[in-house]
């Protein structure tokens, strides 16, 4: 568990830095479609690579602080169900999955919340959840959320980084292991210098390592991050159909 300081970074702050690398990095597939490889594009995508981990951090640390479960995972829900339609709108992929390929059919938020509940289920004590069952399940969930932005690979992560909390270095070598197992697909099937530059989520290691354990004055950031993420990629939508038309941007459009 993270040590409670006045120093360092506070969620909010964590948060904040997710919003700004996620923005740059949804606006540059957008107005530069189609997995460019000029440097200054790259690099712009690389620090779009920070926001992944720190969503999956305190996803998986809102486990441990959240006083109703049942509210939070209803709330995520609701959230991936709306940013579906938004997520699918900003890069030009069809509502209906499944029409184009099985990659990036819909947003993050889909295995954000399946990963919620797969931590849960790791973490039950309830007798009648035998570990083969507890195995079975979590398998039933990375096939649900194959099909997302960052796919399965999301919903494994949060579990991974909530069983290891309080060893942060199981927790990144965890995820990095899974992110080099995504970044492995991406390299085969989708693009392979898009497939290397997933790797650079270790970017993010060092930011995750101020994490002081508070949340920070303002006590709004979570609500903020609700309505934000839907509404930034609506104008990112609009933005594409404005340059482009109202065609595909990225793999799954």
């Amino acid at each position: 568990m993270p040590t409670i300081s006045q120093k360092g970074l506070t969620s909010n702050n964590l948060k904040l830095i997710a919003i700004i690398a996620m923005t740059i990095d949804h606006l540059t597939c957008v107005i530069f479609p189609n997995y460019p490889t000029n440097p200054l594009i790259l690099l712009l995508h690389i620090i779009g690579r920070l926001t992944a981990p720190i969503m999956w951090f305190f996803v998986a640390e809102g486990y441990y602080y959240t006083h109703d479960l049942k509210k939070y995972l209803q709330r995520l829900f609701l959230f991936s169900i709306v940013s579906h339609f938004a997520y699918n709108f900003a890069f030009g992929i069809p509502f209906v999955p499944f029409q184009t390929t099985v990659f990036n059919q819909t947003s993050v938020l889909w295995p954000l919340a399946w990963g919620l509940v797969a931590l849960a289920i790791s973490q039950s004590t309830d007798p009648r959840l035998k570990q083969w069952v507890k195995t079975l399940l979590i398998i039933a969930i990375c096939a649900l959320t194959f099909c997302s932005d960052w796919s399965s690979i999301a919903t494994m992560a949060i579990m991974y980084i909530g069983n290891h909390r309080g060893n942060f270095k199981k927790q990144m070598q965890s995820m990095l292991l899974l992110v080099a197992m995504y970044a492995t697909v991406y390299f085969f099937f989708i693009n392979k210098v898009y497939g290397i530059l997933q790797m650079f989520v270790a970017l993010s290691i060092p930011l995750l390592k101020q994490y002081n354990g508070r949340q920070g004055d303002w006590k709004g950031m979570k609500w903020f991050f609700y309505a934000y993420y839907p509404l930034h990629l609506f104008v990112c939508g609009i933005i594409r159909i404005l340059l482009y038309g109202n065609v595909g941007v990225m793999i799954g459009g």
